[in-house]
């Protein structure tokens, strides 16, 4: 808890980083601790001897992806670190303005990788969601649709902040490769969203 508190601290600062592009990231990572936690439970009791083995399946890929969204916090903050960096570059010759230039777009095009990355993390989640949700234990369902809920969010955040890069980057060749596998990503989590979450009480 207290690794929580001192990161909502650190969020909540006059400092850039963090900002929403890593909270996406403990978003997501609390979607992925809840069909962990779901899987387990239901792996533990007798009355679901039928589906322990894809249940303990489902905990094990949970826990792999709550550490890939942990690792992609760090890689967030550093990303957009290197955008406010290049933003604080001289400019006052044709020659700095040049290199601000250069450096800043190299930036902005990491910092827009770094929530597209997320953003793929977090559709695996709703997969993941899915698969906890076929577990079929009732007792569950409601945090099921909770981990659902926060890869959700965890996407659109992710959306958000890659296409706010999107809109300072110069080159229409990377915008347009990056937005397509956002697309892509964005559209088979949501055939699963429309899927799941109407048969959700």
């Amino acid at each position: 808890m207290d690794g929580i508190d001192a990161y909502l601290d650190r969020l909540a600062s006059a400092d850039p980083t963090p900002g929403g592009g890593s909270a996406a990231t403990l978003v997501g990572a609390m979607g992925a601790a809840l069909c962990a936690m779901v899987a387990r439970i239901t792996a533990a009791s007798e009355r679901y001897a039928g589906v322990h083995q894809a249940a303990l399946d489902v905990a094990a890929d949970a826990d792999v992806l709550r550490e890939r969204f942990a690792a992609a916090r760090p890689l967030d903050e550093a990303a957009y670190g290197l955008v406010v960096e290049a933003s604080a570059l001289p400019k006052g010759t044709d020659a700095e303005k040049l290199l601000r230039t250069a450096v800043l777009q190299a930036a902005l095009i990491g910092a827009a990788e770094a929530p597209l990355a997320v953003s793929g993390l977090s559709a695996e989640g709703i997969a993941l969601a899915d698969r906890a949700n076929a577990l079929g234990n009732p007792h569950l369902v409601s945090d099921v649709e909770c981990a659902l809920h926060f890869f959700r969010a965890a996407l659109a955040a992710s959306i958000a902040n890659v296409r706010i890069n999107h809109r300072f980057i110069k080159a229409p060749e990377t915008v347009r490769a990056q937005d397509e596998r956002l697309v892509a990503i964005a559209s088979e989590a949501q055939e699963t969203l429309e899927r799941l979450l109407p048969r959700l009480p």
